[in-house]
C-alpha cells in the first residue's frame, strides 16, 4: 500500500469524524431552536389593531371563570388595562378596579368598537374604585374599549366573549406569535457548522482527486 493511500485513508477518517461532529452540533442546534415548551399550539382571539396596539399587551383566557378582575391604571406609567386582552364566557362578571396610578381613568367602548356596552361614566382617579360589568350573550364577539382621557397615549384594551370569535393559532403562550423563535446565537452556530461541513467535504474531494503530500514517515 502506498504512502499516499495511507494518508488518504487517514485523512478521510479524520474528515468523516469532523463531519459527524459538525452534523451532530447542527442537529442539536436545530432541535434546541425548534422545540417548544411542550404546551402545544393553542388559539387566541384575533384582536383588532386598536387592541393589539394598546399599552402593556397582557392576555388572559378566563373562560370557565365566574368572575375576573381588570386593573385600571396598570403598567409602569399607570396607563394600561391589565389584562389588556381578556377572553370570557357569557355570564362572567368583570370587575374593573382602579389602581390610583396614571391620573383619572374611565372604561368605555370605542365608538363602533363592538357589541359590549362598557361605560364606567366620568373618569376617576381614586385607588380602589370599581366598575362591574356582567357579560351577557348579547356581548358575544370582540369589543375594543379604551380610557377616554388617555386614548391618545395607548390606553386601549379588548374583550372577547364566547366561542364564536375569530381566532389565530399561537405557539402555546396565549396571544403569542405562532412563529418559532430562533435565538441569534443558534442561527450563527448553524451557519458556522454548515460552512465547516462544506469546507471539510471540499478538502476531502481535493485530497482524493489530487493526492496527498503527507506520508506515514512524516506523520
Amino acid at each position: 500500500m502506498s504512502s499516499d493511500d495511507v494518508s488518504r485513508r487517514a485523512f478521510m477518517r479524520t474528515a468523516g469524524g469532523s463531519v459527524a461532529v459538525v452534523g451532530g452540533t447542527a442537529a442539536a442546534t436545530g432541535t434546541a431552536a425548534g422545540q417548544d415548551d411542550g404546551g402545544g399550539a393553542s388559539e387566541a382571539p384575533e384582536w383588532p389593531s386598536g387592541v393589539t396596539g394598546g399599552n402593556l399587551g397582557s392576555y388572559q383566557d378566563a373562560r370557565g371563570q365566574d368572575s375576573v378582575t381588570v386593573s385600571v391604571g396598570a403598567g409602569e406609567n399607570g396607563l394600561a388595562f391589565d389584562p389588556t386582552q381578556l377572553w370570557v364566557d357569557p355570564g362572567t362578571t368583570i370587575t374593573f378596579e382602579w389602581t390610583g396610578a396614571g391620573g383619572a381613568h374611565n372604561v368605555k367602548t370605542v365608538e363602533g368598537g363592538g357589541p359590549a356596552s362598557l361605560d364606567s361614566g366620568d373618569p376617576v382617579g381614586e385607588e380602589g374604585a370599581t366598575y362591574e360589568y356582567e357579560v351577557t350573550e348579547d356581548d358575544a364577539g370582540i369589543t375594543h374599549y379604551h380610557c377616554v382621557p388617555h386614548t391618545a397615549v395607548g390606553m386601549h384594551a379588548g374583550l372577547a366573549v364566547g366561542g364564536d370569535v375569530p381566532t389565530v393559532e399561537t405557539g402555546g403562550g396565549g396571544g403569542a406569535s405562532s412563529a418559532v423563535f430562533v435565538p441569534e446565537g443558534a442561527r450563527a452556530l448553524t451557519i458556522a457548522t454548515f460552512i465547516a461541513m462544506v469546507s471539510t467535504l471540499g478538502l476531502a474531494f481535493v485530497f482524493m482527486k489530487y493526492g496527498g503530500t503527507v506520508t506515514q514517515n512524516e506523520v
